[in-house]
């Protein structure tokens, strides 16, 4: 550790800890959305990772460091879905009881899912009801351990793995362009990028509706909102972390944001381009690279796709222009 929460050793350890667990995805490109932005892209298509999505990383990395205690106590989290799957899975994997807070409105297919790998769900009403004190409530009560979905140095380590491929596999880079909601993501890869990249310049991109994290870095303080409406439900976060903030604030240059409409356009284009299904929050990285949010003409840009979690039934409603 440093002054910061976690350092690339952090990073390095975790990636260790995963091998084996979590796929090492591949780097995509598209000579279609060079052409449309001047730049060269390499995409990390979390989508393709187990779960759906990143998360698997940070979790399992976190779990993986329970005492014996905490193993027998069980893990509980708060997720409106990719971090709930990954807690259950890694959970499933190291023999741990878990139990997940969830809105009632999360994705059919993320709920199912997180089910499906053993975990138990309880419901809340994500705009009207705070999950910090319901699973803080269920964790003292049961003397389970909680694991947030994004605050915490084991997750936002583990989340940093995988920029770190991303530069093994590509090299060096100009700019690394992630999503983000709670700044586990962003955080962890900005630590790697620090250590393996360290010209490249760090943006995070969220939904204009919820722009809390842009808010955060203009002001030098965590700026909290009321939960976002956005079809981006992975990145409905209220605010950024107290371990993941100061990370941002010394490494990150900046917080672009997107709309709901760019988002629609850019998961088409992954669909129709190269054939992946990209769910909201996943494309909001990319969607700052197709809609020139960002001058990235003549750069070398990684672009983080984190998940790929959506009902098929939401996707088809979504390309149909119905929200």
């Amino acid at each position: 550790m440093t002054e910061l929460a976690i350092s690339y050793d952090d990073v390095a350890a975790a990636h260790q800890r995963i091998a084996g667990v979590a796929h090492r995805t591949p780097v995509l490109s598209s000579r279609t959305l060079d052409e449309r932005t001047g730049a060269r892209v390499f995409l990390k298509p979390e989508n393709l990772q187990r779960v759906g999505a990143f998360k698997i990383r940070g979790a399992y990395n976190a779990i993986a460091q329970f005492t014996p205690a905490q193993r027998a106590g069980g893990v509980a989290t708060f997720s409106s879905g990719n971090h709930a799957q990954a807690i259950a899975l890694a959970a499933q994997l190291l023999g741990v009881k878990a139990v997940i807070v969830m809105p009632q409105d999360a994705p059919q297919a993320k709920l199912a899912a997180t089910r499906g790998y053993g975990a138990e769900v309880r419901l809340y009403d994500r705009y009207a009801e705070d999950p910090v004190a319901i699973v803080t409530g269920l964790a003292t009560e049961h003397g389970m351990t909680v694991i947030p979905p994004f605050d915490h140095p084991h997750v936002m380590a583990g989340q940093g793995t995988l920029a770190k491929e991303l530069f093994e596999d590509v090299g060096p880079l100009d700019l690394l362009l992630t999503p983000v909601g709670g700044g586990g993501l962003l955080s962890g890869c900005a630590t790697a990028a620090h250590q393996l990249s360290p010209a490249c310049r760090l943006y995070g991109v969220e939904p204009e509706a919820g722009n809390d994290a842009q808010q955060s870095l203009a002001a030098g303080h965590i700026v909290r909102i009321a939960t976002p409406k956005t079809i981006a439900d992975a990145a409905q976060s209220r605010n950024l972390g107290e371990y993941t903030f100061p990370v941002l604030r010394a490494r990150v240059q900046g917080i672009l944001t997107v709309s709901d409409a760019e988002l629609v356009e850019t998961m088409k284009f992954m669909a129709e381009r190269l054939k992946l299904v990209v769910e909201p929050t996943g494309c909001l990285a990319a969607a700052a690279v197709l809609h020139g949010k960002l001058d990235v003409k003549g750069l070398r840009v990684g672009v983080v796709l984190s998940g790929g979690n959506i009902d098929l039934a939401r996707l088809a409603q979504l390309f149909a222009g119905e929200r």
